[in-house]
């Protein structure tokens, strides 16, 4: 009777603390739901002291013999997530670490160049245009070749930042070109009326609350809203020009914002030639003198793995929340050096 009396007691108490961990678990992520952008810094900073993701991802770099540094822009240009990694083999852009990785090869004497691995559609204009002039800084402070690859798509951003490269290269499916600039916005008025929704905003001027998908935009706010547009793609264009040795007239005439196939970019200008992946290896050694490679790893801490799952994580939602969220997401749409590719 005894040994069934604790073999209950223990039962009781293991079920005890399963339901404690779940219920913190639980009361976790509900606050998370709430606080998605607090709680992300509280993890960073938790666990950002266990190790530097810059560091370990690029603990094997060479250092005693030289190589050509492969830098992979894979996926959508944006702002760097909570959860850090090298695009390498995944389709995930990384800025803050791109960034940090071409600093160090500036600093290390036994890179011999760089090799951009491009498969993008492109993205923001100010990741875009930061890590073009990275690449520029590179090349100033050190005199060394950059090539471009563009394998699947290299579209706008990806244009952009191949143009800081001395030749570009592209597989013959390639899709490439779209260069412009989009900036997008939704007009939900007509639904929020449906819904009973009325958006009130206390502006300190007509043009305070622009873009707000609760209110149809003038033509005065387009106006201004263009003139961004403008401006960003005069400079996206003569960025292409300079690194084609081309004028802007004539890229004007390309940059309509289609994309091109690779033997079309090649015919106007817009590539140096079509290789296949182990060509393009082949002739850069032959330029390098060198055939080492040089590849960062793409392998996440385990720590930044776990609480970027976590991260992820979201309660179902009401759908009033979805829809107060989608009008959240679609509120002032930044400028983008972005395109759709075919087929995706």
């Amino acid at each position: 009777m005894k040994k069934k009396q604790t073999n209950g007691l223990i039962v009781a108490a293991v079920i005890f603390i399963v339901t404690g961990v779940i219920s913190v678990l639980t009361n976790a992520l509900g606050n998370y739901t709430q606080q998605k952008t607090s709680t992300q810094g509280e993890l960073k900073s938790m666990f950002g002291q266990l190790t530097d993701e810059t560091e370990t991802a690029l603990s094997d770099m060479p250092t005693s013999k030289d190589f050509i540094a492969i830098v992979p822009i894979k996926g959508t240009i944006q702002a760097s997530s909570g959860q850090q990694s090298f695009g390498a083999s995944t389709d995930t852009y990384n800025h803050d670490l791109l960034m940090a990785y071409v600093d160090k090869l500036i600093d290390n004497e036994h890179n011999k160049g760089i090799v951009l691995k491009l498969d993008t559609p492109g993205g923001s204009v100010y990741q875009a245009d930061e890590f073009y002039l990275r690449l520029k800084k590179y090349k100033e402070k050190t005199g060394r070749p950059i090539w471009a690859y563009m394998e699947s798509t290299c579209c706008s951003g990806g244009v952009y930042i191949a143009s800081a490269s001395d030749e570009q290269y592209a597989n013959r499916i390639t899709e490439t070109g779209s260069i412009g600039v989009i900036m997008s916005t939704y007009d939900l008025s007509g639904l929020y009326e449906k819904l009973g929704v009325k958006e009130v905003n206390i502006v300190s001027g007509a043009n305070k609350d622009m873009g707000t998908p609760g209110k149809p935009m003038t033509d005065e706010q387009k106006a201004i809203l263009q003139s961004f547009i403008d401006e960003y793609y005069n400079q996206f264009v003569e960025i292409v020009a300079e690194g084609r040795n081309m004028k802007v007239e004539d890229v004007k005439k390309l940059a309509d914002g289609r994309i091109y196939t690779a033997s079309q970019a090649v015919d106007n200008g817009l590539i140096d030639g079509i290789k296949t992946a182990e060509e393009f290896d082949a002739y850069v050694k032959e330029q390098s003198g060198t055939d080492v490679f040089y590849e960062p790893s793409s392998d996440s801490n385990p720590f930044s793995m776990f609480f970027g799952t976590i991260a992820n994580i979201s309660q179902p939602k009401s759908d009033t929340e979805i829809l107060l969220d989608l009008a959240h997401s679609l509120e002032n749409g930044g400028p983008m050096y972005y395109a759709n590719p075919l087929g995706q």
